[in-house]
């Protein structure tokens, strides 16, 4: 029949089907899942005994030898979308022993309440809604639950910016739509139970300088990035007044060679930076390691900073030096000229306005460098000084 070596086979096969689609047939048995009192169902007798028994067998074997399939129906000539179509005439309500299945049909009544289009709950918001209860804490952004007209991205063609619907770029950037003023202003009533009341001896700037000298400086980043960590938040600044130190002044000396231009002497306030550790809690530690040991440092005298000779020193001193000495010998001369003689003390000299002027002269003139504005100092206190005014 097909020229082929399992005809035989395939020949035992068909008739093995055609007889027992017969017999199925005079059984009133359907191969389809139909009602099971088959003689009251006229029309599907009807229609079964329509279909040629060998093509409802020829179904059955379809499904269960689909290796033969194809080679049956061609050579049946079995039309298997005639064998659906009758099988879903058959498959009525009247018939069908269960909910029904298929198409809706308009007559149906309205779709289940599952299959209607769902409405976005931004279509769905009042107006005056609790919107910290909406939006509590920090999320990434659903277009859904936010009802503003939000645009981002890239115009193509000229036109206007992608909505909020499926934009991928409102998801990349941090939003703060859990920091609404209302949401703010109830975290600060609930935080209020926790706080004291601002002390009364606080309430200028430099009072508060005075009983809190140290100043900490760190920068928090909000960013969108690979790491949550921006590099430059881990920089910690440490500010203080140098006359908050006890030092004498060979101690603020010493500090002051060894922080070099860390510290402003406009301003009198030393800097103290660092970054150098990945966490701003090391930096922050590090500052205050770095501080005690410059004031410890400062406080200790070395055995060859006794030897030190005024030839050594990067500044003038006027303590000990050849002007203090000169100054005190010209004005007792001078006493000694007028009175006769001079009972006066070197401290009473030495703490005379018309000398503390010159001594002044005299440390900006060698300290701060020759200028015009030191220079006429310095002849306005010689004049006085010497009473030629």
């Amino acid at each position: 029949m097909f020229g082929r070596p399992k005809t035989r086979l395939i020949d035992a096969l068909l008739a093995t089907l055609q007889a027992l689609s017969e017999f199925l047939l005079q059984r009133k048995y359907c191969p389809l899942e139909v009602a099971s009192d088959w003689s009251t169902q006229t029309a599907n007798q009807k229609l079964w005994c329509e279909i040629p028994a060998v093509t409802i067998m020829a179904a059955v074997c379809r499904n269960t030898f689909p290796c033969w399939s194809r080679r049956l129906q061609t050579s049946l000539c079995i039309n298997y979308n005639s064998l659906q179509r009758a099988s879903s005439i058959a498959q009525t309500p009247g018939n069908q022993r269960g909910p029904q299945r298929g198409r809706r049909r308009r007559d149906d009544g309205p779709a289940s309440p599952s299959r209607r289009p769902m409405v976005p709950r931004a279509a769905r918001m009042a107006e005056d809604q609790d919107w910290p209860s909406v939006w509590p804490t920090a999320a990434t952004f659903k277009p859904s639950a936010v009802p503003l007209p939000v645009r981002m991205g890239f115009p193509l063609n000229r036109g206007v910016q992608p909505d909020k619907i499926g934009n991928n770029e409102l998801r990349k950037v941090p939003n703060f739509l859990h920091l609404t003023p209302v949401a703010v202003k109830r975290h600060c009533e609930v935080l209020k139970q926790f706080c004291t009341d601002w002390p009364a001896a606080l309430e200028t700037d430099e009072a508060c300088e005075e009983h809190f000298p140290l100043e900490v400086i760190t920068t928090d980043y909000v960013l969108s990035g690979p790491s949550l960590r921006h590099p430059e938040a881990r920089i910690v600044t440490l500010k203080l007044k140098l006359s908050q130190l006890e030092l004498d002044d060979h101690a603020r000396k010493k500090l002051l060679k060894l922080v070099g231009d860390r510290y402003d002497k406009e301003t009198d306030t030393l800097t103290i930076t660092a970054d150098r550790c990945p966490h701003r809690k090391q930096n922050y530690d590090y500052t205050q390691y770095l501080l005690t040991v410059l004031y410890l440092e400062a406080w200790k005298t070395e055995p060859w900073e006794a030897g030190i000779t005024p030839e050594d020193r990067d500044e003038f001193l006027w303590e000990g030096s050849p002007s203090e000495q000169n100054i005190v010998s010209t004005i007792r001369a001078i006493q000694q000229a007028e009175k006769g003689s001079s009972d006066v003390t070197e401290e009473e000299i030495v703490q005379n306005p018309d000398v503390q002027l010159y001594k002044q002269a005299v440390v900006n003139q060698k300290n701060l460098g020759e200028s015009s504005e030191h220079v006429q100092g310095y002849k306005d206190s010689v004049k006085r000084l010497l009473g030629l005014n």
